[in-house]
Order: structure tokens, then C-alpha cells, then sequence
């Protein structure tokens, strides 16, 4: 990719002074005190509309947005009464970044598959400092290309949003830039997941694993995610699952379970689930845990109110031997992952949150990798004041870490996002191809 350079660098505070206070964050948040790198691609804005134009629509956006979601212009500070993380808003603003390439768009390859040259769509949104106070909570780069194109590359601390939260907060921020008002009210109120007093463990809770260094938790970025503890590897692919395919997927359960509901998810993440755990050679007699995080708003009683701009998400998963996703039927495989997904019920998740207050851990870190189904937060659905997004990417994938992105708009259907080293991502590759 050609240099990208920098045009204007801003920090952004809310339109109005905000109310000073501090946000309490839920062991689910603080479970995912870790950034967030993605890119948003749009193609070239109307011709009256100027680079100029749209990156000043975005900031002024912005400051009109933060009104409401001040705690994303706040800064993460640990409390000294009970060494736990919290976020101070502050109004200390968040960073955007104008840059410019001479690369066109068309030249960077598929658009969704995350890549090295990624990170210059990110490259003035760097640490700005080694404390806590000093990172921002969330900040953004728009770069156009030579063709006109632009990229809008975050760079978010997971535990201001999930997946729900982040939609509605990008379904905001596209309507204020098109001249409109809050499509969804935020409902900054995290304490629907405050652990009980005393806490109440009433399950065994094998989504989660213990830290060796516990006292190290809540107080520093990036230690809950357990995706980073994993080593680096070489090869990131994008493996195209077409309707035509997923429909046969979902045919085999079906014959030979005609009871079994099969959804898109359940079908493709056993299919995952099985070639992975092969591919990267795990022994038979290992245990294999696939975790899929799960939206628990209306799983938990009373439900979580409309507009909750937080982390509602814990991990459902599904555990087996090597040997039994060697030699089980993909129907038994899909049971494992409905059982994953049906014990999320109020009792189960509260339990959970009592778990991490009392053990403080984090998602399985023993043969374990996730999978998210992205492609159901329809993050490719807004239209911006400067046009309608063409696409939605990871900057890079993470081990551990298998992204479920929807397919082109005219063709439907779901990419498989994963990074493998080279020779386990061919196994892969011919083990979810194969007939």
C-alpha cells in the first residue's frame, strides 16, 4: 500500500459540557477490556461533497453523538477503594484522524479479508501514552484513496459495546451525519449485571477459565482477552460459504435429525468446530471447547432495557473430545452447540457473573477459539451522509478468533474469517469444502 498521510488530527468532546461521574462496568465488561480494530469501506461521496466536507460531517457528528454517549469520550481509571476498573467521564475527548492515500481501493484485494497493510488505515490511531488516563476510549481515521473511496477505521475499547450496542451507536452516528436525530435512545445503565451480594454460584461454568496471575485482572488493558495468550500465526483466509452450500449443510443435519432445528450458525460452527480442531492437530484425547458469544438481553429476568450501550454478551460454548469430532455425525455436533446455547438461561447467567466477581477469569483459554456471528449485527446496512457503507472488516484477525462475516450484498451466503498457520489452514480449507 502506498503511504498514507496524515491531513488534520482533532480531539473530539461533546457538543455541551457533560455531567462529571463514573460509569460502572460489569464483569462482563471487564472481561473485554481489550481494542477493537475495524474498518468501514465506502465508495466515493456525491461530487458537491468535498474530503473536506465529509471528514467535518463526521466530527461535528460526533460531538452532537457524545451528548448522550459521553462515557465513549471518558477514560478507563481504577478505583482505589476496590482496585477495579470503572470509566471516568470526563469529557476528555476521543481522537479523529483525516489521512490520504494514492492507493486506490480496487487495488487492495478483497476488501473483507483482513491484511497487513490494514494497520496504515489505523496508522495515526496509536497508543498515546503508557497510562490508563492517557487512551482514548474510542477513535476513528477516515482516509480517502486516490479513487475517491474512503475507509473509516476504528480503534474501540470492547468494553464500551458488544455487537447490539456498537450497531446502534454506528445507526446513530449515520443519522446524524445525514442531518437526523437518535434512532435508539442509549440506556447507559450497566448495573442489570452487577454480581449478587453474596454471590450465588449455582453452576459449574467451564466458559471460563482461572488467571494464573488473579490479582492481575481488572487492572490493566488487554489481560482479559484471551484470544492474545495464543501464538501468532502466518495465514489469514477468508473461505466463501455459499446459501447453495450452507443449504446442503443444513440438509445433512436435517436427515438424519428431522427433529433438530438447524440454523445458519449452529450448522457452520459445527462444521468449524470439527475441521479446526483437526486441522491444528489436537491430540484425541484433548478436549476441545468452542465458545460463541451469546446476546443475553432478553435471556435474563427482568430483560435488559431497550438501548443498552453495553457489553450484554457472555460465552455460550460446546465441549468435546478430538476423537468424538472426528467420528461424530454433523447433527450430534449441532445438538452440542443448541445445548450451548439453550442452558443461557436467567439462572445460568447470573451465576456466571457470580463466578467471574468470585474467581475473576476470563473465556476459556485451555483448546479453546471463538466464533462470532458478525454477520448478524447488520453493520453494512447504514447509510452515511456521504453514501452507504460498501463493507465491514476486521484491521487483523486474532488467534483464537473465527469471524463470521456476511457475503456480498448480491450474492448472500457467509465468509468464514480465521488465521491458521499455513499448512493447518489448507487442512482447513479442504476439511469445510468437502463433500
Amino acid at each position: 500500500m502506498e503511504p498514507v498521510t496524515l491531513v488534520e488530527k482533532v480531539i473530539i468532546i461533546p457538543a455541551t459540557p457533560t455531567k462529571r461521574w463514573h460509569l460502572f462496568l460489569s464483569n462482563i465488561d471487564l472481561t473485554l477490556i481489550t481494542y477493537l480494530e475495524t474498518i468501514t469501506f465506502f465508495g466515493p461521496p456525491p461530487a458537491h461533497l468535498t474530503f473536506s466536507d465529509v471528514f467535518h460531517n463526521l466530527c461535528s457528528s460526533l460531538r452532537r453523538l457524545l451528548v448522550s454517549y459521553n462515557f465513549v469520550a471518558g477514560r478507563l481509571e481504577l478505583s482505589k477503594e476496590n482496585s477495579r476498573l470503572d470509566i471516568d467521564c470526563n469529557d476528555a475527548g476521543m481522537i479523529v484522524v483525516a489521512a490520504s492515500t494514492t492507493n486506490e481501493m480496487d487495488l487492495m484485494g478483497q476488501l473483507r479479508t483482513p491484511k497487513p497493510t490494514y494497520k496504515d488505515l489505523l496508522k495515526f490511531l496509536q497508543d498515546e501514552g503508557p497510562e490508563l488516563r492517557d487512551q482514548p476510549l474510542m477513535s476513528f481515521q477516515l482516509t480517502r484513496f486516490q479513487c475517491g473511496g474512503l475507509a473509516l477505521a476504528s480503534r474501540t475499547s470492547h468494553c464500551l459495546f458488544d455487537g447490539v450496542s456498537s450497531q446502534e451507536f454506528q445507526a446513530n452516528l449515520a443519522s446524524f451525519t445525514r442531518g437526523e436525530g437518535l434512532i435508539v435512545t442509549p440506556n447507559l445503565d450497566r448495573t442489570v449485571f452487577s454480581a449478587r451480594i453474596p454471590p450465588k454460584i449455582t453452576h459449574s461454568h467451564l466458559e471460563y477459565s482461572n488467571l494464573i496471575h488473579p490479582d492481575s485482572i481488572f487492572s490493566a488493558p488487554g489481560m482479559c482477552s484471551h484470544a492474545i495468550k495464543q501464538p501468532r500465526s502466518d495465514t489469514t483466509c477468508v473461505i466463501y460459504m455459499s446459501p447453495e452450500r450452507i443449504a446442503r449443510l443444513k440438509t445433512e443435519v436435517l436427515e438424519d435429525n428431522p427433529l433438530m432445528n438447524c440454523t445458519t450458525f449452529s450448522v457452520l460452527a459445527a462444521n468449524i468446530w470439527k475441521a479446526r480442531t483437526i486441522a491444528t492437530g489436537l491430540p484425541d484425547d484433548r478436549i476441545s471447547t468452542m465458545l460463541f458469544p451469546v446476546d443475553v438481553r432478553k435471556r435474563v429476568v427482568p430483560h435488559v432495557p431497550d438501548g443498552f450501550a453495553g457489553n450484554a454478551v457472555i460465552p455460550g460454548f460446546a465441549r468435546a473430545s478430538t476423537h468424538e469430532l472426528k467420528t461424530s455425525r454433523a447433527s450430534v455436533l449441532v445438538g452440542k452447540i443448541q445445548e450451548g446455547l439453550e442452558r443461557l438461561d436467567d439462572g445460568y447467567v447470573k451465576s456466571g457473573i457470580d463466578w467471574l466477581e468470585v474467581h475473576k477469569g476470563v473465556p476459556c483459554t485451555v483448546d479453546s477459539f471463538s466464533v462470532v456471528a458478525w454477520w448478524k449485527l447488520g453493520l453494512e446496512t447504514a447509510q452515511f451522509g456521504w453514501g452507504p457503507v460498501r463493507c465491514v472488516t476486521l484491521a487483523e484477525m486474532k488467534p483464537g478468533l473465527v469471524f463470521l462475516l456476511p457475503g456480498e450484498k448480491d450474492e448472500g451466503g457467509i465468509n468464514v474469517c480465521l488465521e491458521l498457520p499455513s499448512d493447518h489452514m489448507k487442512e482447513f480449507y479442504k476439511l469445510m469444502m468437502e463433500d
